[in-house]
């Protein structure tokens, strides 16, 4: 089976209340569109045609890495109106699949039932039964329960409208068939458009049967008209991850407090993540690691054993086995620890590798080193990399005790198992083995008094 799929996704948005096209508006950080074409993608052996309209160009730009024909619709006539501007794309025996860029939470499974529905003879309809299915056209059956055609709200009788079984618009019939009457269309209605729902009742009339599939859940065929039901997809789309998670053996303290706005490359078991823990991008996450409260992971690998204290971010990094991160700890891109590091409160790291069994474990920054094993770095060390234009590296040696409230001002080494005096600036090599140190004398001056206010 050949499929040809098209998504609509010309629509303004006018309520979203934004410059930004509403199919750019983000789910998990990932535009609307990008979902549907994501899951469009999983179907064999297809290709994907995008209607675009509204901000059309900017939605191009954003996207151009979608494996995509672009086709615009000039002006917004209506869906039916939309899909004529793709006609010449599509072969009689292809299977034509309409979706739309605004309705990201649908399923692939739910798109291969449909797709099964599809022959010469039948036309295939993604339909949705709801308490409350104002906005939505309704199917109309016959005394058989067969569809015979679709009303839209506007157009609606009063009797129609109490009919709760919705159109979801999403449809998949032969090329051919689908050519036929979208030639056919009309604009007679309250909307002066060219409804693609008027098909249905010409695929009665040429003797087709509409075959019906529903989805599991109503969320899949919900669209993002505002921001408010942009809001709630993104919450439905997070429960859907939780879900996902604690099924593969994760402990989440409340699954309603965790967003993942990405995928994992591995996750392993034993994995507990506590509240308001947001992940982002691709990561690894190894086996036994906790994860505690108000933590941002992204685009990093986490190893076996891990524990990552409250608040930490860590970005791009990688962190060894039985490390201990945290409070308040930020790893920057390319910062790399081995096994056993500990990084604690108030820690930055960037641009550096750590080896095994180091410590820095308070307000310190390390920025472009080279940190040996099993060095203890003292609160408030501060790497100086930078002179304003150029970075430079620091090199510190295996077993180096770097004491409190030092500066390194790179390019310098520190030798192995050499030891930094607290409070020292070191502008040169300090060699292997050795005590290094720089401090001005300390004096006390007798009889001094401190100053006094004056009164006015």
């Amino acid at each position: 089976m050949t499929v040809k799929t098209l998504i609509l996704a010309a629509g303004q948005g006018t309520r979203m209340r934004s410059s930004l096209p509403k199919v750019l508006h983000e789910i998990a950080d990932r535009p609307l569109l990008k979902h549907v074409y994501d899951t469009s993608r999983g179907i064999p052996d297809n290709s994907v045609y995008i209607i675009y309209g509204h901000g059309g160009e900017r939605v191009k730009t954003a996207l151009s890495e979608l494996d995509a024909t672009w086709v615009e619709q000039k002006q917004q006539l209506g869906t039916g109106h939309a899909v004529q501007q793709a006609s010449q794309f599509i072969e009689d025996d292809d299977t034509v699949l309409i979706l739309y860029g605004d309705v990201p939470l649908l399923k692939q499974a739910t798109i291969e039932d449909m797709l099964n529905n599809v022959d010469e003879r039948t036309l295939s309809l993604l339909t949705v039964t709801l308490d409350d299915p104002s906005g939505y056209g309704r199917i109309i059956r016959d005394q058989h329960h067969a569809v015979v055609r679709i009303v839209e709200q506007k157009d609606a009788s009063e009797s129609e409208l109490q009919i709760n079984e919705g159109n979801t618009g999403i449809l998949a019939v032969k090329g051919g068939k689908l050519k036929q009457w979208l030639s056919r269309l009309e604009n007679n209605n309250a909307q002066n458009e060219y409804y693609l729902t008027d098909i249905i009742e010409m695929a009665v009339a040429d003797g087709l049967t509409v075959r019906t599939t529903q989805p599991e859940s109503q969320d899949e065929v919900l669209g993002v008209n505002n921001r408010a039901q942009l809001a709630y997809l993104e919450r439905a789309y997070q429960a859907e991850q939780s879900l996902r998670l604690m099924e593969l053996g994760v402990t989440l303290r409340d699954p309603a407090r965790v967003d993942i706005r990405g995928q994992f490359s591995r996750l392993g078991q034993d994995v507990v993540v506590d509240v308001n823990v947001v992940f982002e991008g691709d990561n690894e996450i190894g086996a036994n690691v906790s994860i505690g409260p108000n933590c941002v992971i992204r685009n990093s690998v986490i190893g076996d054993n891990v524990e990552i204290l409250a608040n930490s971010l860590i970005e791009e990094a990688v962190v060894g086995e039985s490390s201990r991160i945290g409070p308040y700890a930020r790893l920057r891109p390319q910062a790399q620890l081995a096994d056993h590091v500990h990084v604690g409160n108030f820690v930055e790291i960037k641009k550096s590798t750590v080896a095994s069994g180091s410590k820095i474990n308070h307000l310190s920054y390390i920025g472009d080193s080279e940190v040996g094993s099993k060095v203890n770095i003292g609160a408030g060390t501060i790497t100086c990399n930078y002179d304003g234009v150029n970075k430079f590296k620091t090199i510190i040696g295996d077993g180096a005790f770097i004491g409190s409230d030092s500066q390194l001002i790179a390019p310098v080494t520190i030798g192995a198992y050499a030891t930094i005096g607290a409070g020292s600036t070191i502008s040169k090599d300090a060699p292997d083995q050795q005590l290094t140190l720089s401090r001005s004398k300390q004096i006390s001056v007798n009889g001094w008094q401190r100053p006094v206010k004056q009164e006015k």
